[in-house]
């Protein structure tokens, strides 16, 4: 790289000294003021600087360098704020929006470059807004001034006052959430010159054909339009420019369809023309045929009214191989089936489902189900194939699979005073056993369940000799079976020999001599009772 001219730099440090000192005298901070201006202005003089290297740059082409044209670019683009510079830069603009981030923060690593590429289209699209991001961490009180108190938050100013960013979280949709919100809800096209430069710049969007852009069926369209922040949408009254948006379709007025960028490119609103209908349709039909789940997008995805999701969790090699047919089983479900890809390996996604699932160690690929209208989840436990995941998917839908329950091997009950039941042996052993059963219910993860099991223990040997009393533990954790719902541990559990549809809860705090009464209470036979304790 040359180095900078002198005379270049000179002058640029100059002006920025006076500035510095003019600004000292004229600005009102926003929040504490107690922050070491010294090296906020050493680091503006470096900023100038860095673009003085950019210009020299510019007029020696044979020193570009792509990254560091791409980098100064955003940095030109999206404004670094500070203690001082915060108050100023919202007080002097319309629209601001911001984010706050932290640099340890895995979540703000990954929408940084989508901020800074939705800057760089909003700016080339003529959208006055200006993009700023905060250290939250650097500049704290800052940050709690503008009500920034987790990491990634975005905010957008308008005129001084913040409202919460609610949009999606790539550049474009970014892109479009800042556009609506700083100006027309809906992009009017009139011709298909203007048509087609619309297209270069959206590959997603709802297109509305209407005659007139007037009454009841377009005013919905509108609220729609208004109300839905994470699509872009288009209208027009000129068929030839509906048929360059949605072509190959035989279109008459009014009419929606939405557009993507995949296999399945276009589809029809078949509807009433009422505002819910249209959100709800653009809700079901906006992801692709196989979404990957990131952090960015996981809440929008896991809040999405399709109730039966299909999650395919794989190594990222492995899904690149089966991703096409995927795609031709995932069509045929469509819109019944949200299909969705989780890296195996990202342990914030994929663990929480596996655990779920009794697969926390797995590295082979593993594809479930889950219907959250019945709070059900299904296990594919043949290879993952596309024919059998087809299989697999139709018999959920059908309610012929079988839901899953997580369930340890069954041991080996020969030798001990309790029996260990797990998830496939609790109907032969509890509810299909002619005998009453004492039944300690824990998990791991609990904090009293160890001393529960040491009263149970000597429960058992009490209690040793009676032909019609079993005891029993279960690990609620590894274990699950529809009929045994639980959610406080340790939990005591008293099944009647005559009714084990109606297990009586005994309290797991009482003493051994109160439990002691209760067991002898509840096997209401007087001869088969032993002395308390």
């Amino acid at each position: 790289m040359y180095p900078p001219k002198p005379t270049s730099r000179f002058i640029i440090l100059t002006l920025t000294l006076v500035l510095l000192l003019t600004l000292s005298f004229t600005v009102t901070s926003f929040g504490d003021t107690n922050v070491d201006n010294d090296d906020e202005d050493a680091e503006g003089i470096e900023e100038l600087l860095a673009l003085d290297e950019e210009a020299e740059n510019q007029e020696n082409p044979q020193v570009k360098s792509s990254e560091a044209e791409v980098l100064s670019k955003a940095q030109k683009i999206v404004i670094e704020l500070n203690q001082d510079s915060t108050k100023r830069v919202i007080d002097g603009n319309e629209f601001v929006l911001i984010l706050g981030y932290a640099p340890w923060c895995p979540r703000s690593a990954e929408l940084m470059p989508q901020f800074a590429e939705a800057a760089t289209e909003l700016k080339e699209l003529g959208i006055d807004v200006v993009m700023a991001k905060i250290d939250a961490e650097r500049y704290p009180k800052a940050a709690s001034n503008l009500g920034i108190k987790g990491y990634p938050t975005m905010l957008l100013l308008v005129n001084g006052s913040s409202q919460a960013y609610t949009g999606g979280f790539t550049s474009q949709e970014i892109v479009i959430w800042a556009s609506k919100k700083t100006g027309e809800s809906v992009i009017r096209v009139n011709s298909v010159i203007q048509a087609k430069e619309f297209l270069k710049k959206h590959s997603m969007f709802a297109v509305g054909l209407f005659e007139k852009f007037e009454g009841s069926e377009y005013e919905e369209f509108i609220k729609a339009a208004t109300s839905h922040n994470e699509i872009q949408f288009v209208e027009t009254s000129e068929m030839g420019v509906a048929n360059i948006l949605f072509p190959n379709m035989k279109l008459s007025y009014p009419f929606v369809g939405l557009v993507k960028s995949e296999l399945d490119r276009y589809t029809t609103f078949e509807g009433t023309l009422k505002m819910e209908d249209i959100l709800q349709f653009l809700d079901i039909y906006k992801f692709p045929l196989v979404t990957t789940v990131t952090e960015l997008n996981s809440v929008r995805v896991f809040s999405t009214r399709i109730k039966f999701q299909v999650y395919i969790f794989a190594e990222a090699d492995d899904f690149k191989d089966v991703v096409e047919p995927l795609q031709n089983v995932a069509r045929k479900f469509k819109p019944e089936v949200l299909f969705l890809y989780i890296d195996i390996k990202d342990n914030n996604l994929a663990k929480p489902f596996l655990t779920l699932l009794g697969r926390e160690e797995a590295e082979d690929t593993v594809v479930a189900a889950f219907d959250n209208k019945i709070s059900s989840k299904f296990l594919l436990e043949s290879d993952p194939t596309p024919s059998n995941i087809e299989e697999f998917c139709s018999g959920v839908l059908h309610g012929t699979q079988a839901p899953f329950y997580k369930s340890q091997p069954i041991p080996d009950n020969t030798e001990g005073s309790i029996q260990t039941i797990v998830g496939k042996t609790f109907d032969e052993l509890i509810l299909g056993s002619p005998q009453n059963i004492f039944l300690e219910v824990h998990t791991p993860r609990c904090i009293t369940c160890e001393a529960t099991s040491k009263k149970v223990e000597k429960l058992a040997k009490h209690f040793k000799g009676l032909d019609d009393l079993t005891f029993a533990r279960i690990d609620a954790y590894a274990n699950e079976h529809p009929k045994l719902q639980v959610n406080d541990y340790p939990t005591l559990l008293f099944y009647p020999a005559h009714d084990k549809s109606n297990p009586i809860k005994l309290p797991s705090k009482s003493s051994l001599k109160d439990l002691a009464t209760l067991i002898n209470k509840n096997l209401k036979t007087d001869h088969k009772t032993k002395d308390e304790l």
